[in-house]
């Protein structure tokens, strides 16, 4: 069938992905540069977890597989004790083991992810590599997998027996083996037909455990999903939507009043049918006179490191390494500050000094979503003892701009239910929407978070530039934050 242990996994979520990546590979969409970075940590997770296994050999890459499967044939012959990317084929199932143990009396399976858990889809691809192996007669002692650890803390030097837990999963590998075969089966009788592609209706898999890459082409093209179904209804969980779905039900128009819904729910669709906009006035008010001016508008950018650099760090905690401030003046007046860290360097303290400097602590700090900007404060400040007072006086002193839409009390049927910036944003602003379109580089959170962890390889020309476009980028977020509490002021 030639699958590889990825092709596998990708059967399992939908055997008609497997069948599109095979026979229609120009229907789905390549990966984003969040998918790409995905990828790389991947990567560097996966070499640094082959030093767990020391005095190892990795196999060389080359799409000459049989080279690889010999290759690792001949090191276990002569007795290497570790072998990372050992290759094997049975029966056109070729597997390649991120690191495999060798010892007289069998061998071991360690599967390194980059994840901080054991998802089940894991499991079936260590399983397809215990198959493999059952199969060509080797003794298999364990199969595990080698996640990461994020309650580990960084001290001065990195501790790679703290950084990851390796989790035996040899029972649940085991208990999977006698689907197997099934499975593979299965597999076989679609793929048997080049032509005619499997008929699998969308669902929740297409979103579970990842995102399919076909989705575009199944939901789009083939059953042409409007940008706006019953699918994106707020809260409205998977089962439900597919109850809608199998009852023929797509457009939000459709749903029959007796629908069983959360009031929420129901609202976001009474909402949208009438495309009535619902104001309450009297609320927005009082959360307008709760603020006082100047009024400080806030952003933070982040990004996260898998295998933390910097003493004090857990894998995957958001690290700033921007900020944007809009003063505002009660007179309309606009003062924007900014402070962007340099790359490859620890600046946390210098941000956090930086905003202490920048942001009196008694006055109204404005966020949209503040849990988040809260977070990162609160973590600066347990970072940095004699900075902590004026920080946490910030937190104490911050309003977060997102309440009235989350309460519900500015409702318009283009925000489709959701208090996301993300859809209240156009909505009220529409012509912020183009703004962040004409931007160069960085148009979004996650480009300017991919932006920043890759400044290091830019040169300094380009470097620049890009710096550039993420003080543009954070600099607009908090100019929108003014524009939205404009629009609430003018009501």
């Amino acid at each position: 069938m030639n699958l590889s242990k990825s092709l596998y996994t990708k059967g399992i979520q939908c055997p008609k992905a497997l069948w599109l990546k095979k026979y229609k590979p120009s229907v789905l969409i390549p990966p984003d540069e969040q998918a790409q970075a995905i990828f790389e940590t991947g990567n560097i997770v996966g070499d640094l977890a082959c030093q767990l296994f020391l005095d190892g050999k990795e196999v060389p890459y080359t799409t000459n597989y049989d080279e690889m499967i010999s290759t690792t044939k001949e090191w276990i012959e002569v007795g290497v004790s570790n072998i990372y990317e050992a290759t094997f084929n049975y029966e056109g199932i070729l597997i390649m083991v991120d690191i495999l143990k060798i010892e007289d009396d069998g061998v071991s399976i360690y599967e390194v992810k980059s994840s901080t858990e054991v998802k089940d889809i894991y499991l079936h691809d260590v399983s397809i590599q215990y198959y493999v192996l059952q199969n060509l007669g080797y003794s298999i002692k364990s199969a595990s997998v080698v996640h990461i650890n994020n309650e580990y803390v960084r001290g001065e030097s990195l501790e790679l027996d703290k950084l990851f837990k390796i989790v035996d999963v040899t029972s649940e590998i085991q208990s999977l083996q006698s689907n197997i075969s099934i499975i593979l089966k299965e597999f076989e009788t679609y793929l048997e037909d080049k032509v005619n592609e499997p008929d699998i209706d969308i669902g929740s898999h297409c979103n579970k455990p990842y995102e399919c890459d076909a989705k575009n082409y199944c939901w789009k093209v083939q059953r042409q999903i409007p940008d706006y179904s019953i699918f994106n209804i707020f809260n409205l969980g998977s089962k439900k939507q597919v109850e809608l779905y199998n009852q023929g039900i797509i457009d939000i128009e459709d749903i029959p009043e007796d629908f069983d819904m959360t009031a929420n729910q129901k609202q976001a669709v009474e909402n949208y049918k009438s495309k009535v906009s619902y104001i309450d006035k009297e609320n927005i008010n009082a959360f307008l006179e709760n603020l006082t001016y100047p009024i400080y508008h806030l952003d933070f950018e982040t990004y996260q490191q898998a295998i933390p650099e910097y003493k004090g760090i857990r894998p995957f905690e958001q690290i700033p390494f921007q900020y944007s401030l809009h003063i505002e003046y009660e007179d309309g007046t606009l003062i924007n500050k900014e402070y962007l860290s340099e790359d490859s360097i620890d600046n946390r303290y210098e941000l956090a000094q930086k905003l202490c400097e920048d942001i009196p602590n008694d006055v109204t700090v404005l966020a949209y979503n503040m849990s988040f900007e809260k977070g990162v404060i609160k973590r600066l400040a347990n970072l940095f003892p004699n900075l902590s007072t004026h920080l946490l006086a910030i937190n104490e002193n911050m309003q977060d701009l997102m309440i009235p839409f989350q309460k519900k009390w500015y409702v318009t049927p283009s925000k489709q239910g959701s208090y996301s910036i993300k859809y209240v944003l156009p909505a009220l602003v529409p012509e912020f929407e183009k703004a962040y379109k004409e931007l160069a580089g960085v148009q979004n959170g996650s480009q300017a978070m991919n932006a920043f962890a890759n400044l290091s390889k830019l040169n300094e020309e380009e470097k620049q530039k890009m710096r550039t476009s993420l003080l543009e980028y954070c600099k607009l977020d908090t100019l929108a934050m003014v524009k939205i509490l404009d629009v609430l002021k003018n009501l």
